[in-house]
């Protein structure tokens, strides 16, 4: 009677076993069939393909996966182009550093959404911790998504534009001897270097604005139009016996005074250094190649002071594992949007946001530009907690190329708000913001601008990305849909003073201490959760968010990270339950099982039914003694693109 698939949003049940989530893996053996496009052969050895999508995402890293997942999911067809052959970018097993936001270092709060699915999956599911199995998720997760249609190794090399507007753009891979002219209604920027704003005009800025532009107190940290470095991470193993490391030739001699600022902790023994970072005074893209030498030659340098310089004798039985050889940009162009969020707008003038649709809260934190090279300065320059703010939409789309959004560290926002904005998974949520407004323009068939002037598709849309876990600051569920809303709540038993009502508070997300947000009850009674209806209903899913309280989840060596995470389902999340409907003649009828769940949001599916309530039965977590809820939802229809 149950069948599971984490094919979908997040947990997608289905009953009968018959009526589970469709969708296979696409590898391009055929694209002409793939794609629906066609070949055109200009006589020479790179063939041309013509492709048609709903959605081109140009950049694979966690902003495009999420983008591409979250659009695909309302039902577009989209093209993710990734011109590398792993998805994750930063977060890949390429570069290796871990994916931090909003939670870093206070647990409660969450981007929620696909960011969240993705981590509670690796938690689940890689409790080892291999970083080819983070890759592997995130290749997964898109390829088994019926509507992406995936392209690895292919760059974006350029953009036609015609009344202001991306028609066509065009991507390159070599590997495969093809070119692909892509042709789209929404074009999504996830570059991260704003490689397809530029080639379609988009008006662009770089680096540190100064105090002068915007009024920004924390602006003059360096001089104006530097940027933030990039960085090369390595990884070590400890092993039973003394390894010994002989540097190359070419590694940089580092010396005490070097290292002033710059504190060799033992957790960097396991997991590297993020501050061997070089490159923000120069071209971190056109510099690339030489930076990753001189990259690589620190990285060499610093393992040999730790080695051999006799200072740290924990370092004796350890041995480099991985040494990334794709320096991890943090800084190169952002898209001038409609608004370029500031400071003064993370510090609190979000609240005047009436277009939020992402969640951000990283410190505003700034990197000399020498980087390295500045032995007399502090690597990172950190202005304390910020607030959590929101970031709206006009700040995810262009203000010159009509039909262009982004997602990731090239949204429009001064550099100073950038310091905060530009963390993975912040990116993530911006992302999945963007690939949920961009189904949203091309099913009412318009630009993003008009989306946000018309003040119902804007609420349309914060509705759509509450449904689907996203958190946004200040907004309640207010689903026309949600038929819960109508209902009333009780339970078999209610702990630590919540009610069960609290499950329709319209809040979903909620750091607080208190229990106004969550229902509350023992693990061990097997404790139940009613909703009950004045007339009979017809239903046919429901949905349930459990409390997501546990310590950041990150894909990562850090020892420090690591102390406060479980790898593993997590604890407080309910792994398995009945889902029970009571029919208008008294009888019952059980319309779903779930088990072995790890996700906090579960969205279940069944053939359409009239019920007079609907109850569900808790039966076990992943080990915590109390079963905590924070929303219940209920539909006649799940709402489908």
């Amino acid at each position: 009677m149950t069948a599971a698939s984490m094919l979908g949003y997040s947990l997608i049940v289905s009953a009968p076993a018959s009526a589970s989530a469709k969708g296979v893996g696409k590898i391009l053996g055929k694209p002409e069939k793939t794609f629906g496009g066609r070949f055109v052969n200009d006589g020479k050895t790179m063939e041309k393909l013509a492709v048609e999508c709903d959605v081109l995402v140009a950049g694979g890293g966690l902003a495009g996966v999420c983008a591409a997942l979250s659009a695909a999911r309302h039902g577009k067809k989209v093209v993710l182009v990734q011109d590398r052959s792993r998805l994750g970018g930063n977060s890949s097993s390429e570069i290796k550093m871990h994916p931090l936001g909003v939670n870093s270092p206070r647990t409660g709060w969450r981007e929620g959404g696909i960011i969240e699915e993705l981590k509670l999956a690796n938690a689940a599911n890689n409790p080892q911790l291999a970083w080819e199995m983070w890759d592997f998720l995130l290749y997964d997760k898109c390829v088994s998504e019926k509507n992406i249609t995936l392209l690895l190794d292919t760059s974006l090399c350029g953009a036609d534009v015609s009344d202001g507007k991306i028609t066509r753009a065009y991507a390159r891979c070599d590997t495969a001897r093809r070119n692909y002219e892509i042709s789209a209604k929404i074009f999504v920027d996830a570059t991260g270097d704003c490689r397809l704003a530029m080639e379609a005009g988009a008006e662009v800025m770089s680096g540190r604005d100064g105090s002068k532009k915007f009024g920004e107190p924390f602006a003059d940290f360096d001089p104006v139009g530097t940027r933030q470095g990039s960085t090369i991470m390595f990884t070590s193993k400890l092993y039973d016996k003394p390894m010994p490391f002989t540097p190359p030739v070419w590694a940089k001699k580092i010396t005490p005074e070097q290292m002033k600022f710059r504190s060799i902790k033992a957790d960097g023994l396991a997991y590297g250094y993020w501050w061997i970072e070089l490159g923000g005074d120069g071209d971190a893209i056109g510099d690339n190649e030489k930076l990753r030498f001189e990259l690589l030659s620190i990285v060499m340098g610093v393992w040999d002071y730790l080695k051999n310089s006799g200072k740290y004798p924990e370092a004796a039985n350890r041995a480099i594992d991985s040494i990334a050889m794709v320096p991890g940009r943090r800084d190169t162009f952002r898209i001038v949007g409609e608004r370029i969020m500031t400071q003064h707008d993370i510090m609190g003038g979000w609240k005047n946001f009436d277009d939020a649709v992402a969640v951000g809260g990283w410190s505003m934190d700034d990197h000399p530009a020498k980087g390295f090279n500045a032995p007399d300065r502090r690597p990172c320059r950190q202005f304390g907690k910020v607030p959590f703010y929101n970031i709206g939409l006009s700040s995810l789309y262009s203000k010159n190329v009509k039909n262009l959004m982004m997602a990731g560290r090239n949204i429009s926002c001064s550099h100073v708000a950038f310091t905060s904005t530009r963390v993975m998974s912040t990116c993530a949520a911006v992302g999945q913001a963007v690939g949920t407004a961009a189904a949203a323009c091309i099913d009412a068939n318009v630009l993003p601008a008009q989306l946000r002037a018309d003040a119902d598709m804007l609420s349309d849309l914060q509705q759509t990305l509450l449904r689907d876990d996203q958190t946004i600051l200040g907004l309640k569920n207010s689903d026309p849909l949600d038929i819960a809303r109508s209902a009333s709540v009780s339970a078999s038993e209610s702990l630590d003073g919540s009610r069960p009502e609290n499950v329709l508070s319209g809040v979903a997300i909620d750091s607080r201490n208190g229990v106004e947000n969550r229902w509350v009850a023992d693990a061990a009674s097997k404790p139940k959760l009613s909703l009950s209806w004045a007339s009979p209903v017809k239903i046919s899913a429901a949905q349930f968010a459990f409390y997501g309280g546990h310590a950041e989840l990150s894909q990562t060596h850090s020892e420090y990270l690591l102390k406060n995470m479980h790898r593993g389902a997590q604890k407080e999340l309910v792994r398995d339950f009945d889902i029970v409907g009571v029919l208008p003649d008294g009888s019952e009828r059980k319309l779903c099982e779930i088990r072995g769940n790890f996700q906090r949001l579960v969205r279940a599916e069944f053939a359409p039914v009239e019920v007079k309530s609907l109850r569900a039965e808790f039966l076990a977590t992943n080990g915590s003694p109390k079963v905590v809820v924070c929303e219940v939802r209920a539909y006649v229809e799940f709402p489908k693109a």
